[in-house]
């Protein structure tokens, strides 16, 4: 409003107010007007639906990982690494949502797809996926879980997970194309060690090369520096595998190396890339071990740390890929249909932080591996990994 507006205002106002203490006299009787009825607008009540809103804009995809409990700090890093994931890609066609499987993993798997998911990225742990398969297959709701345990893999579930026999196929063909023609092996008790023997046993044969000894062992202290003594009894060889941890590996080295296996060259499984401390392990200098990349992981690594102050379990780069994965296919994904599975078995592959990957027959994620030697407090790549699948 204008100045002189403002003052016409003013002074109409202060008129009226004077007129208003004039004493007026009625030349009759006054009726008051009808009072008016008061109305109010009509309003609709509110839909209110169960559950978290629909959206009609994006397809939605439940993520299924440990949130509470013991695994907690590995679920909650995989659920930031996908929320990065998004972030980078600018995505609009996917929202995520969270489910803890510390809880209850069917409860978890039934509330999602209760609640609209048409995918479902987790779980972790191989127990929880035998218990969200069945319910997923139902609903005929994929899952791409991030366990490597191929016994839960197949019919509607595809594994991300780091396969044992991946990597020690790659380390012990590497081992021949430099020379080893001889192997031995250390292996735990347990599945991991079963799957793992019967890995190394076929790798070994298919590449042309003799197991002279596999030493099995329990996982209790001097449990694996026992089983190198009783190897030693087998020497010499020119490799042993340590189909265990950086700590146990480090452990039995000593053992391994002592007397006439003091030329034996180490080999490591993928269990060594998720130990960011493997290369200061002093007695596994000179080790060679397979996995996938860490190249772009550290790029990410660098992101995840700025944006939540903290370092990113090793693992969580399946999740970032699980999010690529999807990405890549929401493209032709229609908002509200279902997802469209088959493009999971696309034979050219996907790629990610972790390199190149594509699902097997059996759901089993097959990766591009490389070889890293352990070299003076640091790891050097000696075999770079493929960057695709040849046909």
């Amino acid at each position: 409003m204008r100045a002189g507006g403002a003052k016409r205002w003013i002074a109409l106002a202060a008129a009226c107010l004077l007129g208003a203490c004039q004493t007026l006299v009625p030349r009759g009787p006054v009726e008051a007007p009808p009072p008016r009825e008061a109305t109010r607008p009509v309003q609709e009540a509110p839909t209110v639906e169960a559950g978290i809103p629909r959206d009609v804009a994006r397809n939605r995809v439940a993520l299924l990982v440990p949130l509470s409990g013991s695994n907690a700090g590995v679920g909650r890093s995989i659920a930031n690494a996908t929320m990065l994931a998004l972030l980078d890609t600018q995505n609009d066609k996917v929202r995520i949502t969270n489910y803890d499987t510390a809880t209850g993993a069917a409860a978890a798997a039934q509330r999602a797809i209760a609640e609209g998911a048409q995918l479902i990225l987790g779980p972790l742990l191989s127990e929880d996926v035998r218990a969200v398969a069945p319910i997923a297959r139902a609903a005929r709701v994929p899952v791409v879980s991030f366990s490597n345990d191929a016994g839960v893999g197949g019919n509607g579930t595809y594994l991300m997970g780091y396969a044992p026999g991946q990597s020690i196929e790659r380390v012990v063909a590497f081992a021949r194309e430099r020379g080893v023609t001889s192997f031995a092996g250390l292996v735990p008790n347990g599945l991991y060690g079963e799957r793992a023997s019967t890995a190394f046993l076929r790798a070994v044969e298919g590449a042309g090369g003799q197991v002279v000894s596999l030493q099995p062992y329990g996982r209790v202290a001097g449990g694996i520096a026992g089983a190198a003594q009783r190897l030693t009894a087998k020497a010499p060889y020119d490799a042993v595998l340590i189909a265990d941890g950086g700590a146990a590996a480090a452990a039995a080295a000593p053992v391994v190396k002592r007397g006439p296996g003091a030329n034996t060259r180490l080999l490591g499984t993928e269990l060594w890339n998720s130990e960011s401390t493997i290369a200061s392990r002093a007695p596994l200098n000179g080790a060679w071990f397979a996995s996938v990349s860490n190249n772009l992981y550290r790029q990410y690594a660098t992101k995840y740390r700025a944006r939540f102050g903290a370092a990113p379990y090793r693992l969580s780069s399946l999740g970032y890929d699980s999010v690529l994965l999807t990405v890549r296919i929401a493209r032709d994904w229609k908002v509200g249909s279902p997802f469209p599975e088959a493009r999971l078995r696309d034979q050219d592959g996907f790629s990610g932080i972790d390199g190149a990957f594509r699902f097997g027959r059996d759901g089993v994620a097959e990766r591009a591996l490389e070889v890293q030697e352990i070299r003076g407090g640091t790891t050097v790549t000696v075999s770079p990994a493929p960057t695709g699948f040849g046909r």
